[in-house]
């Protein structure tokens, strides 16, 4: 154990401090007083008469120099201490001032220890023993020469202080930051450098700049778990900076440091319960940083952008944690409404209101920029993260959620072209609180979130070493899919695949694109015993209840559930569509009558029945006979199940008819397929882990465009307006055939012409925009009476300068059918 002084202030003081100098109109030198009245410190007594006033010589035991204090014999020791503070800078908790070998007790006058003019008392340090030696010296170095500067020692310079903090870090144990940092704040070096900062000397203020910003520096470059026990010490020098500079650009540095270690501090779960005191000191950072943003937002000059992503973060590196203290502070959380009370969360009501307000004037700007340019300037990149804090804002407010929600819906065409924009992969949790205003995102926006939960699939690249490759025989396609799907891991099915057919000479993304479709035709083929059919809908599908007839029926629901997802990662739509009930199940929601609807209109109509009979027709001996059970036909047998115990002897009445309704829709749609949706959605998670996720944030409406394409007639017009030519020109005459001959051609028909170009039957809602090229019509230089043949990866349909309109007719006529559109692909 190592006995040693805690300040070498006291034993290196100087007596050479000038006794006239006086406090700053700031009281910059009682920054390192504790709290006291004024009177008790006053460098001169007015109190007491001239026959009680004192004139003593405080001698310094080490290095032998006295400074006079002036003081009254009335006075308490205590005073004393604080006399001997303000001219030596040695906080009082430092000393010991000994007078004939004892040391004065504080609670006792100067008369009480006989004490008369011109005695002579020693000053000591306080003695203490400590574990952290090397701390301890470093800060007490650090204090002597803040000292001698305050005294006007011009040998001290910036370098001196530098150092010792340099040696500070650079000798904190990692298992010890706390405990040294301890020292740091307790020993009032953060109030001394400050002290030096507000010094009139421009060397002393240049000296304790560069010091701050040091320490500032070395407290950001530390790991985070080191990072957060530096709370305590970067918010006493805000407390004091913001005192004593609170427009200087030290007191931003010092802003911006504390709102790193806040964000640490609140990223690390078990480290927040220090935030929950904290909330009323960091509030006005909030202010004065959200009243810069409100500032950039309003400026109409298109020269000065919208806050940066800096801006942006600094506020949130606040609000987070003050939104933590404000709601964890108290017992039970309460929202509050107008009239607000005068405490934070009152006063942050509006800095909300101004944000909010801010935003509003600047999505109606983007708005006008949409209308003129149709793209989002990229100086609006950073409006998501200033919503997401106004909305974090608005969940402290009655109806604060429903301001939000009001300006999202009157701006929902800009909250959708920010979302493309700027929702990015890679930080989906802030995307998660746009679907608390689901109601104000657009389809184009809600499939770009939902998308983004997907692997990226970049169909450019050519690493073959990445690819899972498969051989499929068109003759065998469903089995030996499954056999190639069902056996790969998880992570082979995240990169590409490489899709062949046996012997034919075609590959790349056009085959691929067939192979999902034709795949997803055999999947959901009624025959296979799979899936149902929706009698009113015949793309629309949901899993069937007999499927255990097949003993691998649940292996196959595993392998669907990849197959599909893997279609939406690659942007594939197969034409097929799901019931509204399959997808309700997929999301976890909970399936009501209004659901079943279209998908069983007969037991709706019958439960529909059930619930608005009269209740005393429903109750009389005329009434339906029903009981808790449920009666299906599977597979030609009748079938009984009870929906509740004993259900066959508990009678259906008006009291219990919901419940009834309820339990019989349940068991018919969730419970007598439940473990064929598990399955399905074991596999889709293989290959998009947060399953549910991604249902949520689609309408059923929405997976019906992403899975199976729109549902529009192809129109000729859009066909032609996103087609180019190569060896053609638009106003050749064979061109002008062709479309011609397309507009004669059913609807069927002009969809095979486009699967054989594309192996795409089905295209996205947006049209033929929504590719991911534009198509391409080709001069073949063959015979004139060739058939078309096509590069489906590139889009590129190759056509024989054909002689006559007939003969081009009956080509294209021949590649319209079924069984012909998917011979002729090429690479």
């Amino acid at each position: 154990m190592t006995r040693r002084l805690t300040s070498s202030l006291s034993h290196r003081s100087s007596s050479s401090d000038n006794p006239k100098r006086k406090l700053d109109e700031n009281g910059v030198e009682n920054l390192l007083l504790p709290k006291m009245k004024r009177h008790e410190v006053s460098a001169e007594s007015s109190s007491g008469s001239e026959s009680t006033r004192l004139q003593i010589f405080v001698r310094m035991m080490s290095g032998g120099k006295t400074t006079v204090i002036h003081a009254d014999k009335n006075d308490t020791v205590e005073q004393l201490h604080h006399r001997i503070e303000l001219k030596t800078k040695i906080p009082a908790k430092e000393q010991r001032v000994i007078y004939k070998g004892k040391q004065l007790q504080l609670e006792h006058s100067l008369s009480y220890y006989s004490i008369e003019q011109d005695s002579s008392l020693h000053l000591l340090g306080r003695m203490q023993s400590t574990e952290h030696p090397v701390a301890w010296r470093t800060v007490d170095d650090i204090m002597y020469a803040v000292s001698r500067m305050l005294r006007g020692d011009w040998f001290v310079s910036v370098n001196n202080i530098n150092d010792i903090l340099v040696t500070f870090f650079d000798t904190m144990p990692k298992k010890a930051t706390c405990e040294y940092l301890e020292i740091f704040l307790n020993s009032s070096v953060p109030a001394a450098l400050v002290m030096l900062f507000a010094s009139p000397l421009e060397t002393n203020k240049s000296c304790a700049k560069s010091s701050i910003k040091l320490f500032f520096d070395s407290c950001i470059d530390l790991p985070d778990h080191q990072q957060r026990c530096f709370l305590p010490v970067v918010l006493e020098f805000f407390r004091l900076l913001r005192k004593v500079c609170p427009r200087n650009k030290l007191y931003v540095s010092c802003r911006n440091t504390l709102g790193s270690v806040l964000e640490s501090v609140y990223s690390s779960g078990e480290s927040r319960s220090c935030l929950l005191s904290i909330g009323d000191e960091i509030f006005p950072c909030v202010r004065e940083l959200a009243k810069l943003m409100v500032k950039q937002l309003v400026d109409d000059d298109d020269d000065s952008g919208p806050p940066s992503s800096c801006d942006v973060q600094k506020v949130s590196s606040f609000w987070l944690p003050l939104r933590y203290s404000i709601q964890n502070q108290a017992e039970t959380f309460t929202l509050i409404a107008f009239p607000l009370q005068n405490n934070v969360q009152g006063k942050l009501y509006h800095i909300f209101e101004k944000l909010l307000n801010a935003m509003g004037k600047g999505m109606s700007r983007l708005e006008s920029i949409l209308a003129r340019r149709g793209a989002v300037s990229a100086k609006c990149s950073h409006y998501l993260a200033i919503l997401k804090i106004v909305s974090s804002m608005s969940e402290l407010y009655q109806g604060g959620k429903e301001r939000v929600a009001r300006l999202l819906s009157s701006r929902k065409a800009s909250f959708g072209a920010l979302v493309l924009k700027f929702a990015k992969r890679g930080d989906d949790d802030d995307h998660q609180w746009i679907f608390e205003y689901k109601e104000a995102t657009t389809f184009e926006s809600r499939r770009h979130l939902a998308m983004l939960l997907f692997p990226d699939v970049e169909e450019e690249e050519e690493d073959y070493e990445e690819m899972h490759e498969m051989l499929i025989d068109r003759s065998n396609l469903l089995a030996e899919s499954f056999e190639y799907i069902t056996e790969a891991s998880s992570e082979e099915l995240h990169g590409r695949l490489f899709m062949e057919f046996k012997n034919e000479e075609a590959t790349g993304p056009g085959v691929l694109r067939e192979w999902f479709y034709l795949l997803c035709q055999e999947i959901f083929n009624p025959q296979n015993t799979l899936f149902t059919r929706s009698a009113d809908d015949f793309r629309r599908f949901s899993p069937n209840p007999a499927s255990e007839v097949d003993p691998l029926h649940l292996d196959y629901f595993e392998f669907t559930g990849r197959v599909i997802a893997l279609a939406l990662m690659h942007k594939v739509q197969v034409g097929v569509l799901f019931d509204r009930v399959f997808f309700l199940q997929l999301t976890g929601k909970k399936i009501g009558l209004e659901d079943i609807k279209n998908t069983d209109r007969i037991m709706y109509n019958s439960c529909k029945q059930i619930l608005e009979m009269d209740p005393e027709c429903f109750d009389s001996d005329a009434g339906l006979g029903l009981t808790f059970v449920s009666e299906t036909e599977v597979l030609g047998k009748r079938e009984t199940k009870e929906l509740l115990k004993d259900g066959k002897s508990i009678a259906v009445n008006s009291k219990n008819r919901e419940q009834y309704v309820n339990l019989l829709i349940k068991h018919r749609f969730a419970t007598s397929v439940s473990e064929q949706v598990n399955q399905f959605s074991q596999g889709f998670s293989d290959i998009l882990a947060d399953t549910a996720c991604f249902f949520e944030r689609l309408y059923v409406e929405d997976f019906d465009c992403m899975l199976g394409g729109g549902d529009n007639l192809i129109s000729i017009d859009d066909w032609k307006a996103h087609t180019e030519y190569n060896g053609f020109k638009k106003t050749d005459r064979i061109i002008g055939w062709f479309w011609k001959i397309l507009k004669k051609m059913t609807e069927g028909e002009r969809r095979s012409v486009l699967f054989f170009w594309t192996s795409t039957r089905f295209i996205p809602v947006e049209g033929f925009r929504g590719l991911s090229s534009k198509l391409y019509i080709y001069r073949l230089h063959e015979a004139k009476d060739h058939l078309p043949t096509s590069h489906t990866c590139f889009y590129r349909l190759c056509l024989p300068k054909y002689p006559k309109i007939g003969l081009m007719e009956k080509r294209l006529r021949l590649i319209a059918q079924d069984h012909v559109s998917s011979s002729f692909g090429q690479w």
